[in-house]
């Protein structure tokens, strides 16, 4: 598969493997086998595959990538490019699996074939880099400080007309995308890793995620704020990693176990009430994949990580579960919002809790936007792999938003916030593009 130009999505040549060593890199499909087998090709996830609503062609669709899956499983199909093209049209936003009358996890089985994918084939370029990035959190401070130097010269400050931005191949982020502007000091680098609260109050681990500790922020600040507002003991722990879920997406699930390892023993030590998440996918990371799919091997790291699982809250479940109350903080500038749901809320049934608050919130005006529901179009490498696709999928969420009339648009995504304001800035659209707890923690620094 290439994108073109680009060097970094050339996929690796396939290697002659003998029977053992392709036993082996079967061995993934093989493990969600009882999974594909559920699936009866009853074709209800085509009403829910926002790939096919763009692409329109079945390979795209959740029966097409299963039944894929199944001719890979029993070998009579090969780990060719084309089999890597079909897998990599699938955002991971669980709608399928969320809507499918036979619970087929169909996310689990395309994770399952891109690892099978990347053992056959090597990673490609971008994904290769990806991993090295993402495990080397020295690296990425490294490399955020040089964006957030060197971003406003490149992306801001050059127009788009100019024939300058043809001297900078960078492909992956393409000549139409609306690039933000990176943090020159990360979140993490901000705070102690330990905030006394009261006594008696929960201990909540903060998993802040990389678009906070990198991009947005402002969010971290405002999760900061809202709890400490509880009382509660906020630690951040200053060895969490990346979540993996970027790794993930190009099957480097090596990356992904390494992450997840590292994860859970910088979150044990703590041993928190909770552990926080203002982060989608970060959330689902933690709460679904980690024991889902990182611990399907060992019983033992299994059980731990779906101890992590059981602690890990959304900010906006775990707010309410507290008891905030942005009504006490009285009256508020009026502002008008919309809300969109995240693809990895949505799924775990976190849709009412942030309207809820919202709604509560002094001066704060929540009108309903069409298809709040919809996938944005990110889908982390999809994005980048697909970008127009992603940019289709995300036009009639734009054209809601914009329909909406509303001040700005919220969600609880970091990465959903970066696509939507891409989109926005696209169509020409003024709408700004805020977090759930930057609007909370807005009106809770009235008391």
């Amino acid at each position: 598969m290439r994108c073109p130009g680009s060097a970094l999505y050339v996929y690796p040549r396939a290697r002659h493997a003998s029977p053992l060593q392709r036993q082996k890199t079967l061995d993934p499909l093989k493990r969600v086998e009882k999974e594909i087998k559920k699936c009866v090709k009853c074709g209800a996830c085509r009403a829910h595959c926002p790939a096919f609503a763009a692409i329109q062609r079945e390979p795209a669709v959740a029966r097409g990538k299963v039944a894929l899956a199944h001719h890979l499983a029993k070998g009579d199909v090969q780990l060719e490019d084309e089999t890597y093209s079909i897998m990599s049209k699938c955002l991971l936003c669980g709608s399928c699996a969320e809507k499918c009358p036979n619970d087929v996890p169909t996310d689990e089985i395309v994770i399952a074939a891109r690892e099978a994918l990347a053992r056959e084939r090597g990673l490609t370029t971008f994904h290769k880099a990806v991993g090295r990035i993402i495990r080397n959190r020295k690296a990425m401070n490294m490399g955020g400080l040089a964006a957030a130097i060197l971003g406003p010269i490149f992306f801001r400050k050059v127009p788009q007309t100019s024939g300058l931005r043809l001297r900078f191949p960078l492909p992956f982020l393409g000549g139409k995308r609306h690039v933000p502007q990176l943090a020159k000091k990360p979140f993490l680098s901000r705070h102690p890793e330990v905030i006394p609260g009261e006594p008696g109050k929960p201990r909540i681990v903060y998993f802040v995620g990389c678009m906070t500790n990198f991009v947005y922020t402002e969010i971290g600040e405002a999760a900061l704020a809202l709890f400490r507002h509880l009382g509660c003991t906020v630690i951040i722990p200053r060895d969490q990693q990346c979540c993996g879920l970027p790794g993930m997406s190009g099957g480097d699930m090596e990356t992904v176990r390494e992450l997840a390892e590292r994860n859970l023993a910088a979150i044990e030590k703590h041993n928190p009430d909770y552990v926080m998440t203002a982060c989608a996918t970060c959330g689902g990371a933690l709460h679904k994949f980690y024991p889902a799919v990182v611990g399907k091997r060992n019983p033992e790291l299994h059980a731990r990580l779906q101890a992590l699982a059981d602690k890990t809250v959304d900010a906006a479940v775990l707010l309410q579960k507290l008891g905030l109350n942005p009504e006490e903080t009285g009256a508020g500038e009026a502002f008008s919002i919309t809300y969109h749901d995240p693809c990895h809320l949505r799924t775990r049934n976190i849709t009412k809790q942030p309207r809820e608050l919202l709604r509560a919130a002094p001066g704060v005006e929540l009108t309903e936007m069409e298809g709040a529901d919809r996938c944005c179009g990110l889908g982390g490498t999809f994005n980048v792999y697909h970008y127009e696709t992603s940019m289709n999928i995300n036009a009639p969420k734009a054209a809601a938003i914009a329909k909406s009339g509303a001040e700005a648009v919220v969600t609880g995504c970091p990465g959903c916030m970066m696509q939507l304001a891409d989109g926005l800035q696209q169509s020409g659209c003024k709408t700004r593009v805020m977090h759930t707890l930057e609007i909370l923690a807005r009106r809770i620094k009235r008391t």
